[in-house]
Formats: structure tokens, C-alpha cells, sequence
């Protein structure tokens, strides 16, 4: 943190992010919710950021940086995750849940970490049981063998 962040920092307000960035931060967490982006998680993300409505016109590597700021400004990865509830569009909520669930089924196997992180973006999102079940029983179908 520089000078001029500590000196104003209590007194300047952070900018708060903006929907797209929120979006593209939660699906980088959920892609690196186990640790580690795997090369496939990563272009699968990127394969959402040229197809998502929400992204068109934009910068991936902008929006990285700026998604990268909401990291910063919650102190570590972890409580970052909090940013997600401020998410202001009820569509890019649950859009955001339904991309999530496709990330952590799309490896094949769900792990405690990213099981643990859909679990936090449902209550973040405040995504309904009914909505979240219908989302996993679809994309079980996808995924099934």
C-alpha cells in the first residue's frame, strides 16, 4: 500500500466494481477455487468472456486487472469472495451461479473447495434452492457419462 492509499485510504471512497468485473472475478475464483487454474478452466472462462453479453466490446485483460483490484482492496483472495454479493444485476446473479456450477462440473469431478465455493455463492447470490437445484440437475445432465 502506497503513501497516498494509507494517508486517504479511510477517508477517499473505493470505487466499487462494476457488475462485469464482479462476474469475471467470480469466475476466476470458482475456476481457481481448488488451488490452481487449470489450462482448461482457463479457456473455459475466457470462452464465457467472448460469449457473455455482458462483456462485449471489453477488454479480458482490463477487466483482469480491475477483477484483480477487488482482490486488493478485500486485503486477500479469500475474503474477496465477498464481492460477489455486490453484484447489483438479479440476472447477473444467478448468471454468475449457473457459470460457476459449470466450471466446478466441467473437470469431472467436484472437489470440497469448489463444492465449498458454490455453496458461499448461493448464499453471496442469494440464489434459492430451487433455482441452485435446477442449475445442478441440469448441468448433470451435461456432464453425465
Amino acid at each position: 500500500m502506497g503513501l497516498l492509499s494509507r494517508l486517504t485510504g479511510a477517508v477517499t471512497p473505493q470505487k466499487k466494481a462494476t457488475d462485469d468485473v464482479l462476474l469475471l472475478h467470480g469466475m476466476l475464483l470458482m475456476a481457481g477455487a481448488d488451488g490452481m487454474i487449470e489450462h482448461e478452466e482457463i479457456e473455459t472462462v475466457e470462452a464465457y468472456f467472448a460469449t457473455l453479453p455482458e462483456f462485449e466490446g471489453k477488454d479480458f485483460g482490463d477487466l483482469l486487472q480491475q477483477a484483480n483490484k477487488v482482490v486488493h482492496r478485500h486485503g486477500n483472495l479469500k475474503e474477496s469472495v465477498k464481492a460477489v454479493g455486490e453484484i447489483s444485476s438479479p440476472a447477473v446473479k444467478k448468471k454468475l451461479y449457473v457459470i460457476a456450477a459449470d466450471l466446478a462440473m466441467s473437470s469431472g469431478d467436484v472437489d470440497e473447495a469448489e463444492d465449498a465455493m458454490l455453496d458461499a455463492f448461493q448464499r453471496l447470490l442469494d440464489v434459492d434452492d430451487s433455482f441452485a437445484t435446477k442449475c445442478l440437475e441440469v448441468l448433470a445432465v451435461k456432464y453425465a457419462k
